[in-house]
């Protein structure tokens, strides 16, 4: 694209956005440049908010006949560096934090139709006070976007009893690199006029299609809950534990969460007033959420999960466990687990890997990988921690204390995350389980993804997307 066809696009997405509405100046676009890790920083010709999803189709279609590049953006927290533009500075930043309608919730049928710039907690309010929740949460939810979940396929804390993103997505509206609308919004609870359009939009992190709108499935709000911290000797302990909740509990187990110790520790002393739940070292500690949608069936099924814990106490694979007596307590271990994340990564440099294998066999490939990669880079630490119920931990290995920031990642980071793939290949596993691919995992998806299924990628990727001008460089080997 020559400076004449720059000044062409500019004074076209100007025209159609306002002033307010297509950004040029450094101070404007500064803080949607860079990923929320700090790896990636880009370029971009302007930032562009259009406030509907016919603005969206009339810039689409100026880009397209300018060959200008659309890198669409939500709320920028994403972990792969999907919603940063390249160096070049030919790309167009598409916000779509002004898409930010929530429609009225429709109780009969559970159902709301929201805007993609809707954020997270946004939805979570709208819902709750219609007597109603979205099950989806995550530690972002103050920032992340409805468009980003759903281009992503997010996971959270709450897959284990709901499914991901796209398992509540029940329509979908989006742009498509010619400018043109796919709405299927209304949800049908039965169609079979072909492929499933809505679900490969899901999960493709804007390369083929820029979501707009969703219809979203919604679920009773819970009458209680009972949140539960449990000490424990092994990760292979944590999984016998999990087997037991679920054989006892399996429709109102809704979270199992793992943590290692020095995890722990390293969120103890990055929030001053948090304190450990349980007496004593642990190797490893559960946190874990049963729901129930009335107080009489939680009465009852307190009585369950005091046997399963008192039975596991028994059996040693439970050191020591609390339940929470209040819900502020409740909210005070969920705190302690969300902020893995932040105090991590005020520890200084480290090769985050978001990964999956079959359930069955995550204690056991924490338990032997973890040594080999401590092994192989003498000085690092690793860790694992997260969804052991889904058979999905973030999997991050952190520098030697020599380690500097950007070097590191760049030599040795990039060696350790190839050698976490082949171990996650090894064991029949995936190397994102719930972040994307973006630009950070793309080469190493060319390189271990399945050649077969990399191909009809492409191949999708090339037929509805011909000039290559949705979130080029991301996702698609």
């Amino acid at each position: 694209m020559d400076n004449s066809s720059a000044d062409g696009f500019v004074a076209k997405a100007r025209a159609l956005l306002g002033e307010k509405g297509f950004l040029q100046s450094l101070d404007d676009l500064a803080p949607w440049l860079t990923d929320w890790r700090g790896r990636y920083t880009g370029k971009a010709i302007g930032l562009a908010a259009p406030a509907s999803t016919q603005e969206v189709s009339a810039l689409v279609k100026i880009c397209a006949d300018h060959g200008v590049p659309i890198v669409p953006q939500g709320g920028n927290s994403g972990m792969s560096g999907g919603a940063t533009p390249d160096n070049s500075g030919r790309a167009v930043i598409l916000s779509l934090r002004r898409l930010d309608t929530i429609h009225p919730v429709d109780t009969e049928t559970r159902q709301v139709r929201c805007d993609a710039g809707v954020i997270l907690q946004n939805l979570h309010e709208a819902a709750e006070a219609e007597g109603l929740r979205f099950p989806l949460t995550l530690g972002g939810k103050g920032s992340a976007t409805v468009g980003g979940l759903i281009s992503t396929n997010a996971g959270g804390t709450q897959v284990l009893r709901h499914g991901t993103m796209g398992a509540q997505v029940l329509g979908l509206e989006a742009v498509l690199a010619d400018g043109s609308i796919l709405n299927t919004l209304e949800p049908l609870k039965k169609d079979n006029r072909g492929f499933d359009l809505k679900q490969t939009l899901i999960g493709s992190e804007g390369t083929l299609g820029i979501v707009t709108g969703a219809t979203l499935k919604l679920v009773p709000q819970i009458a209680e809950r009972t949140v539960i911290w449990l000490g424990l000797p092994s990760v292979q302990a944590a999984r016998a534990v999990l087997v037991a909740f679920e054989t006892a509990m399996s429709e109102e187990l809704e979270g199992f969460e793992i943590i290692p110790s020095h995890a722990l520790t390293a969120v103890l002393d990055h929030l001053p007033d948090a304190r450990s739940p349980v007496e004593g070292e642990h190797n490893w500690h559960a946190l874990v959420e049963i729901v129930s949608d009335t107080e009489k069936h939680m009465a009852q099924l307190r009585e369950r999960i005091e046997h399963v814990i008192a039975d596991q106490l028994d059996a040693g694979l439970v050191a020591d466990g609390v339940l929470a007596s209040s819900e502020a307590q409740a909210e005070a271990f969920w705190l302690l687990r969300d902020s893995i994340s932040a105090a991590e990564k005020a520890l200084g440099p480290a090769m985050q890997h978001d990964v999956s294998v079959p359930v069955a066999k995550m204690a056991d490939f924490v338990a032997e990988t973890i040594p080999l990669v401590e092994k192989r880079f003498p000085g690092t630490r690793g860790m694992a921690f997260g969804h052991l119920g889904d058979g999905n931990v973030h999997y991050h290995v952190r520098a030697p204390a020599d380690g500097v920031p950007g070097n590191w990642e760049e030599k040795d980071g990039k060696a350790i995350s190839v050698f976490v793939h082949d171990l996650v290949t090894q064991w029949g596993g995936s190397i994102s389980a719930e972040h994307g691919i973006g630009q950070m995992k793309r080469e190493e998806l060319a390189r271990v993804g399945d050649p077969v299924a990399n191909a009809m990628m492409r191949a999708v990727k090339l037929a509805l997307d011909p000039q290559g001008i949705l979130n080029p460089g991301k996702l698609v080997p």
